[in-house]
């Protein structure tokens, strides 16, 4: 049982917490929680730490003890709590690999509902994408420069998605159109001067919306790599809309083009 703040393994998850370098460096990231434990695929797991007083918990030391004894470690109350991003820990954290990937390997299937974020600064916002779009049934998420996204409070997994369907990008927005043949609609926070309202077009077969910072925008390289720029028409003195609600309705409307429509969801799900 691990019992010291000094330990090698306390000082090597803080920094995972604190530093992305320490991160990419390491090929892993932490993700905090009995619910981020339960969903990571087994063989993502590289070290899960449970604290003292969980070991109570038969239910999740069960899960625990299928792991190889080499990637579990029980860790006294207070390091623990040194340990963790969170305000109020759950007791058990799981450092995880991080995926290695292809486009071509992700986006199988005939017509996939891809969501793009670029740049997003608040994991609210990422987080309230990653739910509603799970609930649209978008197919994959592909993360591009959005903040913390390997920091605990910050993943996909921790917001009520499987980590399964959520990938970060390294480059341009344009790796994702050379690696499948979905169109591409971004959601820009501009001028209503703006092509075709985002209820006029037909996102059959296989469709990618890029949705952008939430002060900025899309990059002018993440736009070029649109096939089209659309837009969600406002009433009053409404500039923008929030980067979380664009993508929600985004989503709904790409869903409904689909062979599944929005009064079938529920016999779906």
């Amino acid at each position: 049982m691990i019992t010291s703040a000094n330990n090698t393994q306390v000082k090597n998850i803080i920094q995972l917490n604190q530093k992305a370098k320490a991160r990419r460096e390491q090929g892993v990231f932490v993700a905090e929680g009995r619910k981020m434990f339960g969903e990571a695929p087994k063989d993502w797991i590289s070290r899960v730490y449970v604290t003292e007083s969980l070991t109570a918990d038969e239910s999740l030391m069960k899960q625990v003890m299928e792991l190889p004894e080499e990637k579990r470690e029980i860790v006294a109350d207070n390091v623990f709590r040194q340990m963790c991003d969170t305000r109020t820990p759950q007791g058990i954290l799981t450092v995880l690999k991080k995926p290695v990937w292809t486009v071509e390997d992700i986006l199988k299937g005939d017509a996939p509902l891809v969501m793009v974020l670029e740049d997003l600064q608040d994991p609210g916002n990422a987080g309230t994408i990653f739910r509603t779009g799970e609930g649209a049934g978008v197919s994959v998420f592909f993360l591009r420069n959005l903040r913390r996204h390997y920091q605990s409070k910050g993943h996909p997994l921790n917001n009520g998605i499987c980590l399964q369907n959520a990938f970060p990008i390294c480059g341009g927005c344009g790796i994702i159109k050379s690696g499948t043949g979905a169109k591409r609609y971004p959601y820009l926070c501009s001028p209503p001067e703006r092509k075709n309202s985002y209820d006029q077009e037909d996102y059959q077969g296989g469709t990618a919306f890029l949705i952008g910072n939430e002060g900025n925008g899309l990059t002018e390289e993440a736009a070029e790599a649109a096939d089209c720029l659309i837009r969600i028409p406002m009433c009053g003195k409404v500039e923008s809309l929030n980067a979380a609600m664009a993508a929600g309705i985004l989503m709904y409307e790409g869903c409904k083009a689909e062979t599944v429509g929005l009064a079938d969801l529920e016999s779906v799900c």
